[in-house]
């Protein structure tokens, strides 16, 4: 089912927006984790030596290693859902969808779209 370069399906534009919004949500979600791991340290080290006597819990460790993880799939899986909207790598588009996966229903309706427009990728060369 290859098209011409002048025929777009709307698929691969529908894939790449999805592949963004789920991305946008994992940036989010993971720079919040993040953003709390990095508080919840400075909480736990710092004020002890200004405030004698607090006792400030950390965050557990995992937040640390969840939060990364998901930041990182979120980048690449924006950077992913705008070289599906460019029709600029068909690779890049389609991991950037995989990326996605993990913000639930996007990352799914990003993967089928993707890969079902293949041919619009393979018609600009």
């Amino acid at each position: 089912m290859g098209c011409s370069g002048s025929e777009r399906s709307g698929l691969l534009t529908a894939g790449g927006v999805l592949s963004i919004v789920g991305g946008v949500f994992e940036v989010f979600s993971g720079g919040i984790v993040v953003g709390l791991t990095i508080t919840a340290a400075i909480r736990g080290e710092l004020l002890p030596h200004l405030l004698p006597g607090v006792e400030v819990g950390l965050e557990p460790v995992w937040w640390r290693t969840v939060g990364v993880p998901v930041l990182v799939l979120g980048i690449i899986a924006v950077v992913g859902g705008v070289s599906a909207i460019r029709r600029k790598s068909f690779g890049l588009s389609l991991a950037g969808a995989i990326c996605a996966l993990p913000s639930s229903i996007f990352g799914i309706l990003a993967i089928i779209f993707v890969a079902l427009s293949k041919g619009e990728f393979e018609a600009q060369k």
